[in-house]
């Protein structure tokens, strides 16, 4: 005898969707000069999920990190990317009375590029609740830079502009 199971489509678009972003991870954390590895063959069992945010003078990367200690992270920034690298240590349970686990335990590590430069002596971070935040100031020549040109003169001078300019009059214009 056979039994009806409802068909729930966005729950089934949800399964293909975290599928195809758990095969994009696999795929952006391969070395192209070896064959193809996955993160479990090097240790990994998940990969914590990340937020990225490009401010004007920094950018902030919020990454969840549910149930791990400190203790347990590595943190590593370069000027160009972030490397987060730690374990998810289970709890000491009775492997006898454990019917069923879905939990993650284990290690893990991943690897944040960043688009723009940043200074990596100057991060900083916090961990609160289960996500780590760090901010992470740009380098000076990666800030977005505004000149205001003064064409009243003769000739034209660049003067340097901290924050973009509100109103601009005739005699003044903005480059980007």
């Amino acid at each position: 005898m056979r039994t009806l199971v409802r068909w729930q489509p966005v729950r089934d678009i949800t399964v293909v969707r975290r599928q195809l972003d758990q095969l994009f991870d696999e795929l952006s954390h391969l070395n192209f000069e070896t064959p193809f590895i996955k993160p479990r063959d090097l240790g990994a069992t998940w990969i914590p999920a990340i937020e990225l945010h490009n401010h004007d003078t920094e950018v902030v990367l919020r990454v969840e990190l549910p149930g791990v200690d400190a203790k347990d992270l590595d943190v590593q920034v370069t000027r160009e990317a972030v490397v987060i690298a730690g374990e998810y240590r289970s709890e000491q349970t009775d492997a006898q009375t454990l019917v069923r686990s879905e939990f993650r335990y284990g290690k893990f590590r991943r690897v944040v590029p960043l688009r723009v430069a940043v200074q990596n002596d100057q991060v900083k971070a916090d961990f609160r609740n289960g996500v780590l935040t760090l901010t992470l100031p740009k380098v000076q020549g990666d800030r977005p830079q505004v000149v205001k040109l003064n064409l009243g003169d003769t000739q034209a001078q660049a003067l340097p502009v901290d924050a973009t300019p509100t109103a601009v009059d005739a005699t003044t214009a903005t480059a980007e």
